[in-house]
């Protein structure tokens, strides 16, 4: 290889102008109006709605889905944002192939579920487009809550709050709202700068006023929220990436997947972001599919996934694994990380040895791997940060919550990724804001409301 020529393997400007356009438009084309009423019509509008029950939200499926076969779309939407404010882009990115469409009664007897999702989209997009909003604020309460995070738990219970006729007030410390929506969610998931969209329709109900660029830890304490409000919630997000604990981590080519997915989403002009040819990511959940397949999109010529146990204990559906390699990414299972091997302090390669399961237990055995890579992103998990709230009780660092949300400190609730038995799912965090809210309603008027 001549002198320079491994520093350019990295480029931007791979493909046609074309390509881009075509590799990062909408995944699912929306459905037109007569393609939706003929997919609603085909729901049998259970008794016991499976499809409601596998919903993380509890949004009244059969109702929204009959409400569309009626003409009533717009009253469609309302069933949906009742339950979920974040309808809309949880119709883009829940993985429907493992809640409500799974448990849909016409994918077990024929294989073939309601497109809920598509359905759900449908509806909320026409309120959207239309602006047409179902709630304001009730008359001030005179109470007024802060809360950290303008992601879908934060902004999901700001928004319930003031319905309720709350004052909130929200301290993200990112440049833009939206949380993971915005900065972790593949860019042909959500495309034409949707997760703002949704922010500002959302924020038309007011009394909601937003921080941007204010980090809990450095901009202000908890303790001074607790003495200038009459409840916080804590939407916080997990903001501390996992390491593989191998040397030459910090070489040059190695990056985390949450990074280079943000950085895909902030930049419209996909063209200019740089790939390599050999692309090498470690992990198994929604983050390592979306980087891989974003990474082939990009141009990369070999784009490969190594996750250190089996297909079935992958984190992410097995829908989006099919996605993955319908792309051309290539997933290696059992395959643990040992070395990242570099040449004039650049990656060069990666060495993996081989694992099984052992009486339950993960063991490398007396085989290896070593894959060429200029690039190698890592989507092994996120931690919370947890030292600007360690007077809240965790669990398996995480914040620990009630049924109701509420933490160990009676004026403090918290939801989304940041809590014990959170998960990665915009759907879950807004129904944890939601439900947050509706306790801190109760606590703060005495259950009068």
């Amino acid at each position: 290889m001549a002198r320079g020529q491994s520093e350019k393997r990295i480029l931007s400007n791979r493909l046609e102008p074309n390509d881009y356009i075509k590799g990062f438009c909408d995944l699912h084309s929306p459905l037109d109006q007569h393609e939706a009423l003929v997919e609603a019509e085909r729901c049998l509008f259970c008794y016991d709605a499976p499809c409601q029950t596998a919903c993380p939200a509890e949004i009244d499926v059969a109702l929204f889905i009959r409400e569309i076969t009626t003409n009533n779309t717009l009253g469609a939407a309302k069933t949906i944002f009742d339950q979920n404010i974040f309808g809309g882009m949880c119709a883009r990115v829940c993985p429907v192939e493992i809640l409500c469409e799974q448990a849909c009664v016409r994918q077990t007897s024929e294989g073939k579920p309601v497109k809920i999702g598509q359905l759900q989209r449908f509806a909320t997009d026409l309120a959207m487009n239309e602006d047409k909003q179902f709630y304001r604020s009730q008359s001030s309460t005179g109470k007024k809550i802060a809360i950290i995070g303008a992601g879908p738990a934060g902004i999901s219970c700001a928004h319930r709050l003031s319905m309720l006729g709350h004052e909130v007030e929200i301290f993200d410390a990112k440049p833009k709202s939206g949380g993971l929506n915005e900065y972790g969610i593949a860019a042909y998931k959500s495309v034409n700068d949707f997760a703002q969209k949704e922010i500002n329709y959302i924020l038309k109900i007011g009394n909601i006023k937003i921080h941007h660029n204010k980090a809990l830890g450095q901009d202000f304490t908890l303790k001074e929220l607790e003495n200038n409000y009459d409840a916080i919630f804590l939407g916080l997000g997990l903001g501390d990436v996992n390491n593989l604990n191998i040397k030459n981590e910090s070489a040059k080519g190695v990056e985390d997947a949450i990074d280079f997915i943000a950085k895909l989403r902030q930049e419209h002009d996909k063209s200019k972001i740089p790939i390599g040819q050999d692309i090498v990511v470690i992990g198994g959940g929604m983050s390592a599919i979306d980087a891989a397949i974003q990474a082939k999109l990009l141009g990369a010529q070999n784009v490969t996934i190594c996750y250190r146990r089996g297909k079935e204990q992958m984190g992410a559906s097995e829908y989006e694994q099919q996605l993955a390699t319908s792309k051309g990414v290539v997933i290696k299972h059992w395959l643990s990380p040992k070395k990242i091997k570099t040449k004039h302090g650049k990656l060069a390669s990666v060495k993996f040895n081989y694992t099984e399961l052992k009486n339950g237990k993960l063991m490398d055995i007396n085989q290896s791997l070593t894959l060429k890579a200029d690039q190698l992103f890592k989507a092994i998990g996120q931690n919370l940060i947890s030292e600007s709230i360690s007077e809240l009780q965790l669990k398996s660092k995480r914040i620990l919550v009630d049924d109701n949300m509420q933490t160990s400190n009676k004026k403090i609730w918290a939801g989304g990724d940041c809590i014990f038995g959170g998960d990665d799912l915009t759907v879950t965090a807004s129904a944890n804001g939601r439900d947050a809210a509706i306790d801190i309603n109760k606590k703060l008027l005495g259950g009068a409301k």
